[in-house]
């Protein structure tokens, strides 16, 4: 059941330029061979300008970690419902802390099966990251203060099955529990059939003359289109390549798997009678499991980005018109979202539910309104990219790029089959490695600005610095120290989601006195006017202080003590996710 997967990188009979460095076994496969995975290059020289099926994947994860033994921990969070490893990598610097003491990053890919690049842009990420680190002062800045977790691929049996047997673009969306997606009571029965046997499904048509409502396009005899009101056509569209394998009278109505993924998790989880896609409970894949208890497991975590397929939009929630983001935060995203459309043409950035549809139970709602981190959703590729100018393509100038471009490597010629039920028809059209995903010479580019905006967030991951240690009077013998800490980045060190709902550890300012005492303590609101303060309650001790709402976006925090004496005080300020601050008086 061979097909030519690897298309978007050899177009038929013409050699990538991969083969010039000596890799074109790198998993490229002909039609009618059986699936295999080919070796992979040294990391510096990945080319970046294909995608990989699970096999290699693991092998480029395995030779980062090789190039980079000391940079980057290898882990298997858990396996997939098929039983493939499910890979996380760890890193960090460790010259400048442990992974768990500075802010972290999380990032994924390829949710959906056929969402095939986001594992390709979670891995460009950290190898752009550790091969430029050196070169570039900002990414080094990144590098040293800033640990990134990155899950490749949370759907490895979705994205294989993508790979190796026959598809469309959008099919093996979800993963490969069976699931009796038309309620006749058998399972994954009836999915769709390569007729053909070249590895592809594409379109079925059979020639009608004078009883069908599609007719050749006169400027692209590939195309059909629909014919006018009384007009008469020569050509019926059958749909998908497929038999009606269950007798029930459709074809290709029960494929393998058929939920989402991206429906599993657990806030504004709803089942599937209003949700579709959604399993009988929340959390309920073994991979969703896995990724939240990874997550949880690292609470320094502060961005969360989630590359998925198609569309250019950078995406975050709500996904749902019932929940509304905390001002604060909503301008914590519009922020690095507008930073994101600079970053990348034609992308919008947009909110799930107002500019896209509703979801429940998706991923990036868990990780903002279960988590309080500040999360994002990047569909990939846009169709836009083909003119460079802003406009969609059209079937017809798809159809020209495919060949003045590609040279027709996504186009299978209209070709006579047999079925079982319509006779002589005929099958072609575009392939499943377009449309959702870019050609060969625009993946690097579409991986490098995506990896861009990733590290943009990544360098707005809050930082905290000391402003200043002010003793003034008080009275009485006594005395004011106002301290004041400053966030350098536009990601508070505590996100008002967070605050609001006692979400993580509040961060804590820990005072120790030597040869005096704190009375009292206080948020101060006026620098000038000493009184004005908001106390902490009494059973708060003013040497533990319990700041709930952190320090704001590029703003200051101010905490002012009333102290006895004349000794010093040495101060902690732990924050969940940022690098903790030590500091005393003179």
């Amino acid at each position: 059941m061979g097909n030519l997967w690897t298309k978007p990188f050899c177009a038929r009979g013409v050699l990538s330029a991969l083969f010039l460095l000596g890799l074109s076994n790198m998993g490229l496969r002909s039609q009618g061979e059986s699936p295999r995975s080919g070796p992979i290059p040294p990391v510096d020289l990945l080319s970046w300008d294909r995608f990989h099926n699970w096999e290699e994947i693991t092998k480029i994860c395995k030779a980062m970690k090789k190039r980079w033994p000391k940079l980057i921990q290898l882990e298997v969070i858990g396996k997939s419902f098929q039983g493939r490893e499910l890979l996380a990598l760890t890193v960090t610097n460790p010259e400048t802390g442990s992974p768990g003491s500075k802010a972290g990053m999380y990032i994924d890919g390829n949710i959906h099966g056929n969402e095939v690049q986001g594992a390709e842009a979670a891995l460009y990420t950290i190898w752009y990251l550790l091969e430029n680190k050196d070169k570039a002062p900002r990414l080094k800045e990144i590098f040293n203060r800033v640990t990134f977790y990155v899950v490749p691929s949370a759907n490895p049996d979705g994205r294989d099955y993508w790979f190796q047997f026959p598809n469309t673009r959008h099919s093996s969306r979800g993963g490969q529990i069976p699931t009796d997606n038309d309620s006749d009571g058998r399972y994954d029965e009836d999915g769709p059939n390569d007729l053909d046997g070249d590895g592809f499904i594409c379109s079925m048509r059979k020639h009608v003359p004078g009883k069908g409502n599609w007719k050749i396009d006169p400027d692209e005899p590939r195309l059909l289109v629909r014919c006018k009101p009384g007009e008469k056509g020569d050509w019926l569209l059958l749909g998908s390549e497929g038999i009606d394998d269950d007798g029930d009278g459709r074809i290709n109505e029960d494929g393998p798997g058929g939920y989402d993924p991206n429906r599993d998790w657990g806030s504004d989880w709803q089942p599937s009678y209003l949700q579709r896609g959604a399993r009988p409970l929340p959390f309920q894949l073994p991979e969703s499991r896995a990724i939240r208890d990874f997550i949880l497991k690292h609470p320094n975590i502060a961005g969360v980005q989630a590359f998925h397929n198609f569309g250019g939009m950078i995406l975050r929630g709500p996904g749902a018109k019932s929940f509304s983001y905390p001002a604060s935060d909503a301008r914590v995203y519009d922020a690095l979202g507008k930073s994101g459309e600079r970053i990348l043409p034609f992308y919008k950035y947009m909110v799930i539910w107002r500019d896209l549809y509703q979801v429940h139970g998706g991923f990036v709602d868990w990780t903002y309104a279960g988590l309080g981190i500040i999360s994002f959703t990047n569909e990939l590729w846009i169709q836009k990219k083909w003119k460079q100018d802003g406009d969609y393509t059209d079937a017809k100038e798809r159809l020209e790029f495919d060949r003045k471009l590609s040279f027709d490597a996504h186009f299978v010629p209209w070709h006579k089959v047999k079925h079982p039920l319509y006779g002589e028809i005929e099958v072609g059209g575009m392939t499943k490695d377009t449309g959702r995903i870019p050609p060969s010479f625009l993946i690097r580019e579409m991986l490098h600005r995506n990896a861009a905006f990733v590290l943009e967030h990544a360098f707005q991951t809050p930082e905290l610095e000391l402003v200043s240690l002010e003793w003034s009077p008080a009275g009485k013998g006594l005395r004011y120290l106002d301290v004041s800490i400053r966030n350098k980045r536009i990601i508070p060190s505590r996100t008002a989601q967070a605050s609001s709902k006692r979400i993580g550890r509040p961060d804590l300012l820990i005072a120790t006195p030597q040869g005096c005492a704190i009375l009292s303590a206080g948020i101060a609101s006026d620098p000038f006017r000493k009184r004005q303060m908001t106390l902490f309650p009494k059973k708060v001790h003013p040497t533990k202080l319990p700041i709930e709402k952190g320090v704001p976006s590029r703003g200051i925090l101010r905490v002012r003590y009333l102290v006895e004496g004349e000794g010093k005080i040495s101060f902690q300020y732990k924050a969940e996710k940022a690098k903790d601050l030590s500091f005393e008086t003179r």
